[in-house]
């Protein structure tokens, strides 16, 4: 339980990702200084400051308040501004908030409202798709995150959240095609969500080190010297039997001849058991 809520908190953050790519299309002030965030540290509006305040003000608000890590106030925030002016976009900042505070059942009411009111919003489908996988859901997850993906199939986040639900479900070789197709989309994105959360779910040394191993291929045929030792490592250390694949594959034709490379090579981490 412990390793699959370290995913789980990894995929949290990945749900809000889509939703923020989207807003940084927009024109951004100049990021301010810490002693400026410092004095402006969002205060929570009053019930009766909400009740005041229009459905786009309490989006700004809730968004504010969602960067400032307070779920509880964002989601009072879209809460009112939806009691207000009931849209797509605020149910499915709704659905985050309820993800982020590990509300799944919660996330999915809000999220389920979002795609009724706008069937084409992959972010949604998305969210929708982390509140299955938070209950274990895998069946409903995957399926929910293909729909995200068919509306929107350029978003990097999808597909690893995909490829997670499908390693759950031990479905490796469709798992690290998503993986391929993530890092296809955007290379930086094992740098949105740390190696852990993607890997920790999987219970066995056995899944972890033919996972480790397949990503180090991934990385080693792209070039990626420092994430293919990486990963190498974590087979050896979770004894995977064909790590002398290394100097068979084509994919690790361009690392073979770093040194770095053959000094690991020739250490051969013992595996941890």
């Amino acid at each position: 339980m412990a390793l699959r809520s370290i995913r789980i908190a990894c995929l949290t953050l990945l749900a809000a990702l889509p939703l923020c790519a989207v807003n940084a299309q927009q024109t951004e002030p100049p990021a301010p200084s810490p002693e400026t965030q410092q004095r402006t540290v969002p205060v929570a509006p009053s019930l009766s400051e909400m009740r005041a305040m229009t459905a786009e003000q309490l989006d700004r608000q809730g968004d504010r308040l969602r960067q400032a890590k307070d779920y509880l106030s964002a989601r009072d925030c879209y809460r009112e501004a939806i009691r207000k002016h009931a849209t797509a976009a605020y149910y499915n900042k709704l659905a985050i908030s309820e993800i982020l505070l590990r509300h799944p059942a919660d996330a999915e009411k809000a999220a389920k409202k979002a795609v009724r009111k706008d069937k084409l919003l992959a972010e949604a489908w998305n969210n929708l798709a982390v509140s299955y996988y938070m209950r274990n859901m895998l069946v409903e997850a995957t399926r929910t995150y293909q729909r995200a993906i068919s509306l929107s199939p350029n978003f990097a986040s999808f597909h690893s959240n995909l490829a997670a639900a499908l390693m759950d479900a031990k479905d490796y070789k469709r798992g690290v095609a998503e993986y391929r197709r993530a890092f296809e989309i955007d290379p930086t994105f094992f740098e949105h969500a740390s190696e852990n959360g993607i890997t920790a779910h999987m219970g066995s040394p056995k899944d972890r080190a033919q996972f480790s191993f397949v990503m180090a291929r991934l990385f080693a045929e792209n070039g990626n010297l420092d994430r293919t030792l990486h990963f190498l490592r974590s087979a050896m250390e979770d004894g995977y039997p064909g790590i002398d694949e290394v100097y068979r594959d084509k994919e690790f034709a361009q690392v073979r001849n770093d040194e770095r490379f053959q000094s690991l090579m020739k250490e051969r981490p013992a595996a941890v058991r």
